[in-house]
């Protein structure tokens, strides 16, 4: 019987200086560190050789477009990144995002990450094939560490019986900072960090008034940038905080949950299309403040948090990868 051979797959994506840190970079990099462990499947990371089968792009700016145009094997996007996602989000929005459909056309395959964001791109470009295949979890690296929870308090000297309020997210007006800091005046008795930056420097929306913004902030938000360990504030928090009105999947979300902690989260459709009633939702910042202060309701949440992660465990998804790069290549 003779052996199926293993697909050959290149990864790449754009992460250099803070764009390491942006949702696209950290979903790529934990799928390829998943597949490097898969039967079946021999995985690069940004190589410019032209022997893949598959070449994986999770970006599509300059770097990624010259190595494009010089491989050979099946060119797959995923659609982290749509043209509702950008409003609000950077500057020139509307310029940058007319260019979707032509940069889409470029790939030979999209995947697109949950029902939302699938609907979006087979609007935009209805005769190219696209998959939907969500993100997946590390639930083995995503889960409460008290060790870490004391150390993350101790650095950043928040006392022991202090509600943590924790978002994780670029700071821009989309992913609901305003609201953000609003709500630390309206409960001033909670710590809220906030783990992100401005991975588009000046060219994020609104950056300076964001940055006038901070400055004057209460003494209970905290800003710390980026942290290379994310699993510390995520055990330090009390509960997970995603004011974002518009999203492809919120991975962060999914992470948070896998930690074992409570999702307070803005209502809006593709949130409730991947989470359900697995998370709590709020329209206006008086709904915000009702259910960060609902003490029954978190804890019910908690309850199922980690399970509910289970359908989205990472080796679950490389497997879906795994089978489309298959396909794609035969």
């Amino acid at each position: 019987m003779r052996k199926e051979l293993a697909v050959k797959v290149n990864f790449f994506v754009e992460d250099m200086l803070f764009f390491r840190f942006i949702g696209c970079a950290t979903v790529a990099k934990t799928l390829y560190r998943q597949l490097q462990n898969e039967p079946g499947i021999e995985v690069s990371w940004k190589s410019y050789s032209n022997h893949a089968d598959v070449v994986h792009y999770h970006t599509f700016g300059p770097l990624a477009g010259l190595n494009r145009r010089m491989a050979k094997g099946t060119k797959v996007l995923t659609a982290h990144s749509t043209p509702r996602i950008n409003m609000e989000n950077i500057a020139l929005a509307r310029a940058i995002n007319k260019r979707y459909p032509k940069i889409y056309r470029r790939f030979d395959h999209i995947i697109t990450i949950s029902r939302p964001c699938h609907e979006e791109v087979t609007a935009m470009i209805p005769d190219m094939p696209v998959t939907m295949i969500p993100n997946g979890v590390d639930r083995e690296f995503f889960r409460r560490d008290e060790e870490k929870r004391a150390a993350f308090r101790e650095y950043y000297g928040i006392p022991d019986d202090q509600q943590v309020v924790l978002t994780v997210a670029q700071q821009t007006p989309r992913k609901g900072l305003y609201d953000f800091l609003a709500l630390s005046r309206m409960l001033p008795d909670k710590k809220f960090v906030w783990i992100g930056g401005f991975p588009y420097g000046a060219l994020s929306k609104n950056y300076g008034k964001i940055k006038q913004m901070k400055l004057r902030c209460g003494g209970n938000v905290l800003f710390p940038g980026y942290i290379n360990d994310i699993l510390k504030p995520y055990s330090a928090a009390d509960l997970f905080f995603m004011p974002s009105y518009a999203e492809t999947f919120g991975l962060v979300n999914l992470e948070a949950l896998a930690c074992g902690l409570p999702v307070v989260a803005r209502d809006i459709p593709e949130f409730h299309e991947i989470y359900g009633n697995n998370i709590l939702y709020f329209s206006e910042r008086a709904d915000a403040v009702a259910r960060i202060e609902d003490e029954a309701a978190l804890h019910q949440c908690a309850r199922g948090a980690r399970d509910f992660t289970s359908q989205f465990d990472l080796r679950d998804i490389a497997a879906q990868h795994i089978r489309l790069y298959r396909e794609l290549s035969e």
